[in-house]
């Protein structure tokens, strides 16, 4: 007989509802306790930063969790439109201060820490830099990810856990020593692992055709060695607005641990062979490529990448809402490849599409060239990746067979509009014929993307013009500039905070996520109390650099606060010319020697890491070691002039850097830097430019003004000009400072006990064939660093100039160059998170 009882039934809780995190000091003491003696198991006789910042850490990242769901759930609910920065390199840093920024809880933090006893500058220097990346183009997906979560763009970072990051640089007898940097000994508090969103990679093999259930024909990729791709994901918080993105790491892990018949057999070695191949791949940041074993790691790390990211993305589409229908995939989803590295993506979503999901040629490459946009950072040839066909027919067969059916096409169209043009035709083949066939992956790119920008106005130009001249003919409106930028939050905000107070104080804060706002800055140039306060903070951050130069390196050498910090910072490369600043310190010190005392005491500080294979590279670095030491060790000298190599620049030294930098070095040949972001970190923070017309410098000076900036040297086109008669010997000659130089680096004056160490600099100095033609511009730079001078003993005009650069800074943020991407490329919707 039925009950006449209503049944009342309980609704389920929920198991992952939580309160939100309390912000108040005390919130912050109370978590920081409970992880700092229950999870890390620390007491009162610990003393170690470390595990304090660690508990620090885990309180911080709580706070994010809650906003991350939220986040992820709203991009889910909305059905949105969505980007993936796709990147080899993400140089994030470090991860405590940049959260705290971002949440909005710095003052409240630091209060709490102090409370306990605790310096917060000790755990944020605690953190160990997650240096996943060489230099700038790193660094720009860093800030780019941030400004993307600023912005509320719905954008995920995509890239490869490297167990090993960039290297660490010592410096034995003046010569660069490389060590590993395993940033991942302690682990990483900031990331997540997610096994459930692994993915299988394939590698070698054949293939074959087969026929379906349907009577289909499908290529099989067969007899493949596979590796498995497992995430660990990292929160990105914009700044203060409830958004928490996601940046993406993968992890190369092997399928099968190893295996056990040869374990049993005794073979032990053999049996842990697959498994350590496997792991290989993401274990050191971009192997040195002078060897073929070299390149072929480099190649598998880049399909790696691009197979996980794509296979993820799809698994996600196919997953939701959509299922197999990818009629409307183009629609929802933008790629974007952080330069050539990642471009074998092109070639893999065509696999996936076709030979995964069954959709036709026509269908698949419909989708991959509406959704693929490419980043070109490079106008240097060899930095272009070629990859030889055999080695791509071995270790990628079927996405070979896919790039040889592009080529095809693509030539058929090429063509069609160049008829019986086959010098055309062989210039823009993505197969480069020759003793071996090579895949020109630049050309990929090109031909599979529906979006192409250079990172500078100069270079996009070059690029249209000069080295995809004839893509350009074909498709020009599929080329486009995104000048680079730099993310206002850790480059002054978070580096700088004396400096950011002093702005916001007296413009409001609105400049954080506008940094246009900076403009307001301007009048108060001529306000004299207001250069009186900008001179002194910028004298304390000089102050705090000298203290870090003597803490980081146990340096004992005595650094003039008062003398011009002249700054170059960034990797050694032979077009960046650190070269050329050696050779003007030389000639300063020359000028000491001969009794010229009219000079301003002058501090150049020059760090950077020249690539391990690259012989000439790390030659410069001995030199600027050897002339280091001659110089600061002449009592003669004094403080009038100190050369000072600051070993394992990164990211976290350059927040110390930025702030204390008085002139800021970007002398690069016109016409070979792409853009640079160290230039724009400089100038934010108050730093003058000396430069040559070369990437964003041209649009630095232009923001500026020409008296705001130190130009010198050959324009991009007078470099051309010059190539054909260039004389370097007949320059010498004729330029007496110049002559004195060249005699005290050909004498071994700098390499007494060293005979012919530097011989290779100096020949490659005085060659006609110099790519670099350093000779062609010493006259202009030696001029300019005189005006330099000049202008530096006005302190109360150089103050004025310092002013107007930070204010003149605004354009170069990255909130604007991912404004323009979506504007112009991504077109995505911004999405407020709404607390759940």
């Amino acid at each position: 007989m039925p009950s006449n009882k209503f049944v009342i039934s309980k609704p389920k809780p929920s198991i992952t509802k939580l309160p939100e995190q309390g912000r108040k000091k005390s919130d912050f003491i109370d978590d920081f306790k409970q992880y700092y003696v229950h999870l890390l198991g620390r007491d009162e006789n610990c003393r170690s930063p470390y595990y304090a910042g660690e508990a620090l850490s885990q309180a911080i990242r709580d706070r994010l969790m809650e906003r991350w769901k939220n986040t992820h759930h709203t991009y889910k609910s909305n059905d949105c439109r969505r980007g993936y920065y796709l990147s080899m390199e993400f140089l994030m840093g470090r991860s405590l201060s940049n959260a705290m920024l971002n949440l909005g809880v710095t003052d409240t933090v630091t209060q709490a820490m102090y409370d306990l006893g605790i310096a917060i500058e000790e755990l944020i220097s605690s953190e160990q830099d997650a240096g996943l990346g060489n230099g700038g183009l790193g660094r720009l997906a860093a800030c780019f990810i941030d400004s993307c979560a600023t912005l509320q763009l719905p954008v995920i970072g995509y890239g490869l856990r490297y167990e090993y990051g960039m290297f660490t640089q010592t410096i034995v007898n003046g010569e660069q020593v490389e060590k590993p940097d395993h940033w991942l000994r302690h682990g990483n508090v900031w990331e997540i692992e997610r096994l459930e969103y692994s993915h299988s990679i394939k590698f070698g093999g054949h293939t074959e055709i087969q026929t379906d259930e349907n009577g289909i024909q499908r290529h099989c990729w067969m007899s493949t060695s596979n590796v498995l791709a497992v995430p660990f994901d990292t929160p990105i918080p914009g700044y203060q607005n409830g958004t928490v993105n996601s940046l993406r790491l993968w992890k190369a892990v092997a399928t099968e641990e190893f295996n056990l018949d040869e374990f049993n057999a005794g073979d032990y070695a053999e049996a842990v062979a697959a498994k350590n191949t496997a792991e290989n791949i993401t274990m050191v940041l971009y192997p040195n490529d002078a060897n073929e074993n070299g390149k072929e790691l480099r190649l598998r790390q880049q399909y790696f990448l691009a197979s996980a990211s794509l296979q993820d993305v799809l698994a996600h589409w196919v997953g939701g809402v959509h299922g197999h229908d990818f009629s409307r995939f183009a629609e929802k989803n933008c790629f974007q490849l952080n330069d050539t590295h990642p471009s074998i993506a092109i070639a893999e979503l065509m696999r996936l599409l076709m030979d995964v999901h069954g959709l036709a040629w026509d269908q698949a490459w419909a989708i991959t060239k509406n959704t693929m946009a490419y980043t070109n950072h490079t106008l240097l040839p060899e930095a272009l990746e070629k990859w030889p066909v055999s080695l791509m027919q071995r270790l990628l067969p079927r996405l070979m067979e896919i790039i040889f059916e592009i080529n095809a096409r693509f030539m058929a169209e090429v063509a069609m509009h160049w008829p019986a043009d086959n010098e055309r035709l062989s210039r823009m083949s993505i197969i480069e014929e020759g003793d071996q066939q090579r895949v020109r992956m630049a050309h990929l790119a090109i031909a599979g993307s529906f979006s192409v920008n250079g990172v500078a106005q100069l270079h996009s130009q070059l690029l249209q013009h000069d080295l995809f001249k004839d893509f350009y003919d074909l498709w020009p409106h599929k080329f486009n500039n995104k000048t680079n930028g730099v993310t206002p939050r850790r480059w002054l905000a978070g580096c700088n905070p004396e400096l950011a107070g002093l702005i916001t104080e007296t413009i409001g804060d609105k400049w954080i996520t506008d940094l246009s706002e900076l403009k307001k800055l301007q009048p108060y140039a001529d306000n004299a109390q207001f250069r009186q306060r900008w001179r002194t903070i910028k004298q304390a951050a000089k102050q705090r650099l000298i203290d870090y130069k003597k803490r980081k390196h146990d340096s004992e050498l005595h650094l003039n606060v008062e003398a011009l910090f002249d700054v170059q910072v960034k990797r050694i490369h032979e077009y960046k010319r650190q070269l050329l600043n050696v050779l003007h310190v030389i000639h300063l010190y020359n000028c000491i020697k001969k009794g010229d005392a009219d000079r301003v005491p002058r501090c150049v500080l020059i760090g950077g890491k020249a690539a391990p294979g690259y012989r000439m590279a790390k030659k410069t670095i001995k030199l600027i070691n050897n002339v280091s030491n001659i110089i600061n060790s002449d009592p003669e000298v004094g403080d009038k002039l100190t050369l000072l190599f600051l070993p394992d620049y990164r990211v976290s030294a350059m927040e110390k850097i930025c702030p204390g930098a008085d002139l800021s070095e970007q002398i690069s040949t016109a016409g070979k830097e792409a853009s640079g972001t160290g230039n724009m970190k400089l100038m934010m923070n108050g730093a003058i430019t000396i430069g040559t017309l070369d990437g964003a410098n041209i649009e630095i000076r232009e923001q500026v003004g020409d008296e705001n900036f130190f130009l010198f040297g050959l324009t991009e086109q007078q470099i051309e000009a010059k190539k054909a008669h260039y004389d370097p010997v007949e320059i010498i000659n004729q330029d007496e400072d110049l002559q004195q130089v060249m005699h005290l680096l050909e004498s071994g004056y700098f390499n007494q006990f060293e005979p012919g160490i530097f011989d290779d600099l100096i020949n490659s100095i005085k060659s006609p064939h110099d790519p670099w033609m350093t000779v062609a511009d010493f006259r202009s730079y030696i001029d300019t660093q005189k005006r330099v001078e000049d202008a530096y003993r006005d302190q109360d005009h150089w103050t004025k100039m310092s002013i107007l650069n930070c204010a003149s800074s605004g354009k170069f943020s990255t909130d604007r160059t991912i404004s323009e991407y979506n504007r112009e490329i991504w077109k995505l919707d911004p999405q407020p998170v709404k607390p759940r």
